[in-house]
């Protein structure tokens, strides 16, 4: 796949403001917030750190070696980009251990490892992909197109409609690859033609083509005008319980909507994945079949599916001004892109933003 369609924007009628991202690690902050916290018993000791230059799982090969434990025994909560200054929390499987040793083991990392480390607890369980309630990011817009004062305005005046209208809980670029490698090889995978795929990167090359096709759907969706709504036939999400129904009284179910108490979930194809009905289901069919693909090849990849949260909220969303530029600040939460955001404040396609 040479090129990916450009998704649409929810603030089309509003100017972005260009600029760039990432002249420096430091103008991308990422800072996990964790579902639970460490009870100070267990076998699984928590470190609490911040890395730059380093993807996750490089991290975890770290302390792998570090430590002398098969990286499975290395949890993680969600993967965080290289390219930008993140806090985020490992658990290592140690047993039963002291305070001494937590204490040799924060040292350790500290000494070995181009980490600041900001504590250690011990708790019963392995962290694991899911194990957080989101990320807050704080990221930098430089080299704007604008003059600053009405980068600001045009950047406010989008933040605004954001917060109030919510956006496609599109997944970020990071996911495709160089030109949509990604995809190209997770869809070969899925029609049987790549094979002798490692199993971590064969699961990613998969979700990728997932992600792709779950993009197409939202795009769909908002190109015809039935982003803001509810519709009879959709599997409805809850956003206080995460909790889903299958919508079947549109009228009871728009003033939810509208209060955003609940949203439409997009398809993550899958061959047990709950499907929609009526113009919702009419829609997703329209996605695969427009592939090429059916839900039958996702079974023979062992591929069962599952839905994702269709309407973003973004409502702490802020922009304000810094000597070089802006600064955006948010909350997402778990499996969002901070680019769903940002490409609607800049209107260009980035690259590379974190998750």
């Amino acid at each position: 796949m040479k090129s990916m369609p450009e998704l649409p924007h929810i603030t089309e009628d509003l100017p972005g403001i260009g600029g760039r991202l990432r002249t420096a690690t430091e103008d991308f902050v990422v800072e996990e917030l964790p579902l639970y916290k460490p009870e100070g018993k267990g076998q699984h000791l928590y470190i609490n750190l911040t890395k730059e230059g380093l993807t996750t799982r490089e991290v975890q090969e770290k302390l792998s070696n570090l430590f002398n434990l098969p990286a499975t025994d290395i949890g993680y909560a969600g993967l965080k980009d290289k390219h930008a200054r993140t806090t985020q929390t490992f658990s290592l499987l140690v047993g039963n251990v002291n305070d001494e040793f937590i204490n040799q083991a924060v040292e350790l990392v500290r000494t070995h490892l181009p980490v600041t480390v900001h504590w250690a607890q011990l708790h019963k369980n392995k962290l694991r992909p899911g194990h957080l309630l989101g990320n807050h990011f704080t990221i930098k817009i430089t080299e704007l197109n604008l003059q600053p004062e009405e980068a600001l305005c045009q950047a406010q005046a989008i933040a605004t409609r954001l917060r109030q209208r919510g956006l496609p809980n599109f997944f970020g670029p990071q996911r495709f690859g160089f030109n949509g490698d990604n995809i190209q090889r997770g869809l070969e995978i899925v029609q049987g033609r790549l094979h002798n795929v490692d199993r971590w990167l064969r699961r990613f090359l998969i979700s990728s083509y997932q992600s792709y096709l779950c993009n197409r759907y939202l795009a769909r969706r908002l190109e015809k005008g039935v982003f803001d709504s509810i519709l009879l036939g959709d599997i409805a999400k809850k956003y206080a319980t995460g909790g889903m129904f299958e919508v079947v009284d549109r009228i009871e179910e728009q003033p939810r909507y509208e209060k955003n108490e609940i949203s439409f979930t997009a398809p993550i194809y899958g061959s047990n994945m709950w499907t929609a009905t009526g113009v919702p289901g009419a829609l997703e069919a329209e996605i695969l079949d427009e592939a090429g693909i059916t839900l039958k090849q996702f079974e023979s990849v062992k591929v069962e599916g599952t839905r994702r949260l269709g309407r973003l909220l973004v409502p702490d969303l802020t922009v304000d001004p810094y000597p070089q530029g802006l600064v955006v600040s948010l909350t997402l939460p778990k499996g969002a892109f901070a680019t769903t955001v940002l490409r609607e404040i800049m209107k260009t396609e980035m690259s590379i933003v974190s998750s």
